[in-house]
């Protein structure tokens, strides 16, 4: 009662008002509940009985002679083809020139009339609609075709004409059973919407979500963009290994599977970057590569264990060279792509005409990280600048790591246009040059656009002695740090001995390339059939979800 009182219930009316209420809203909470719950198993029925009907439809149709999978349809023109031969008709006309077109795809959506009906078909090119009449194919047929589902893939021999609406129509004389769909696809209205099931089913999605489509397009030709970029400037597509020895080009924890023949431990490539510094060894002076790359660590919306990069190297180039081309090539990408170099990411403009801003890392701090230039002058008020922070650094890390960890707390997500920031600290660049009048910081950039990394470059290494001192530095201070391998590639600093002539590299990710391009939040949504955890593990925990569910419903319930 002290309660009560203290919530200004000061009579007995009162008091037993405010139990009623309580109870009432107990079991408004444990009703709609129960509805969900109820909802749910209703709908997984109506599932159930869905499949059992599509079932039965094609064990009908089997019994009436129907091949179910066809393989010997094959479709003369496609939707996009055939559109624009009947833009000249009239509403309610059909083409004078009597000519029959054939097309096949999948039905997206259906309206039957008893006798009549009318469909939508699609293939890769578009969409069209079909009018289909039981008085012009046969009793026979119609009653075959009264079988088909939305899903079907069908193939369509006929003639054009436009309905009253004027659509552009094909009225079909011959309607073949390509592939009978035995499981219905999303309702029409709401599509695939849960995102899990568009990432595990990409087929469906595909299928269903003219979005998704479009962007996988846009990703192709993104990458058709860039190999005609680079080869018209002279650079070579090459292959290197996906499984090697030693992983190296990065920092960051490989893959390790093993050799059986050759008796050896292979690592995927975390990076390619040390087989195509190789090649220009060996007297390619401009090479690329666009492939996976596989990396053992955490999902997010910007990671994904394999994915995919860009990597080129250009002799007698530097940082400055490629910073250059890298602004050219992505800036053309753009306006290739989209019609404009001016795009919205997720609601926010951003802007990829040249010039780009350039800023080197002590200037990114000061500038948009808000530190103060004697801080940055200052090793040991770095250090404790990152304690402050809250950065945890490794006992042997020094103050070009703990600069870079500062930079990627309290500038990076602020970096909205793209920004080359250079000037990284040599600590955090083994394989990178030092600048010549500052051994402390090497020639090196990263392109940061919308709060995110793009792209990694540098004026390389190519003195053998100095590169055996940096892998053995790091090497000597990895600790338990899995990232760094704990071997030298020796066959790598020999390569170097022969003489690599002065060069720049760069990588950048395919993926988060397309996602800024195409608008895409995750990721995930960039990758056709990105990695997720199986289904039995995901059923496991809904089934433990639902059981402690029901739990806590039956405590509601008797309380």
């Amino acid at each position: 009662m002290i309660k009560l009182y203290s919530q200004g219930i000061s009579s007995g009316r009162e008091c037993r008002f405010f139990l009623w209420s309580l109870a009432r809203a107990r079991l408004t909470s444990f009703l709609i509940l129960l509805s969900i719950s109820y909802c749910k198993r209703v709908m997984s029925k109506e599932n159930t009985q869905i499949l059992k009907q599509r079932r039965e439809k094609a064990d009908a149709l089997a019994d009436l002679g129907v091949k179910l999978y066809n393989n010997n349809f094959k479709p003369a023109n496609t939707v996009k083809e055939i559109l624009p031969k009947g833009a000249h008709l009239a509403a309610e006309t059909q083409d004078e020139t009597n000519y029959s077109y054939s097309i096949a795809g999948r039905i997206m959506s259906m309206r039957k009339f008893g006798k009549a009906a009318f469909f939508h078909l699609a293939d890769t090119s578009g969409r069209m609609q079909v009018y289909i009449k039981k008085d012009r194919i046969g009793d026979e047929v119609f009653a075959t075709f009264k079988k088909w589902d939305i899903g079907d893939i069908v193939g369509i021999e006929g003639k054009l004409f436009k309905t009253k609406t004027g659509e552009l129509s094909v009225l079909a004389d011959k309607p073949v059973m390509i592939s009978k769909s035995l499981r219905p696809l999303p309702e029409k209205f709401h599509g695939l919407k849960d995102v899990e099931t568009r990432y595990r089913q990409r087929y469906v999605d595909l299928i269903v979500t003219p979005e998704s489509r479009d962007t996988f397009r846009k990703r192709v030709a993104i990458i058709r963009l860039i190999r005609e970029f680079l080869a018209n400037r002279g650079f070579m597509e090459v292959e290197t290994p996906m499984m090697q020895p030693i992983p190296g080009g990065a920092t960051a924890k490989p893959f390790k599977t093993f050799h059986n023949a050759l008796d050896i431990d292979l690592y995927l490539r975390i990076a390619p970057e040390l087989y195509l510094k190789r090649l220009l060894i060996g007297g390619f002076e401009r090479v690329f590569e666009i492939g996976r790359n596989f990396r053992n660590e955490g999902l997010s919306t910007r990671h994904n264990p394999e994915f995919t990069m860009l990597e080129f190297y250009q002799a007698y180039a530097t940082y400055h060279d490629l910073m250059d081309l890298t602004e050219e090539m992505i800036s053309w990408l753009c306006e290739e792509v989209n019609d404009t170099m001016e795009i919205e990411y997720q609601g926010t403009k951003v802007n990829l005409a040249p010039p780009w801003k350039r800023m080197t890392m002590d200037e990114a701090l000061i500038e948009v990280g808000g530190i103060d230039p004697a801080v940055l002058a200052d090793n040991d008020k770095v250090m404790a600048l990152a304690d402050e922070k809250g950065i945890q650094l490794e006992e042997q890390a020094g103050p070009g790591k703990a600069k870079t960890e500062l930079f990627d707390l309290l500038v990076e997500e602020k970096l909205i246009d793209p920004t080359f920031v250079t000037a990284y600290p040599t600590e955090v660049s083994p394989l990178a040059r030092k600048n010549e009048e500052n051994p402390e910081v090497t020639d090196r950039f990263e392109l940061f656009v919308t709060g995110r990394e793009m792209a990694n470059a540098f004026s390389e290494l190519n003195d053998p002695v100095d590169q055996r001192i940096r892998f053995e530095k790091q090497i000597a201070e990895k600790g338990d740090d899995e990232e760094i391998f704990h071997e030298i590639d020796e066959d790598f600093v020999r390569a170097l001995e022969y003489g690599m002539p002065s060069a720049a590299g760069e990588g950048i990710g395919i993926d988060r390339l397309v996602m800024l391009l195409t608008d895409a939040p995750s990721i995930r949504d960039v990758i056709l059939f990105p990695h997720l955890k199986p289904e039995a593990q995901l059923q496991g925990k809904k089934k433990k979800k639902k059981q402690k569910q029901k739990h806590a419903d039956n405590r509601e319930c008797k309380n």
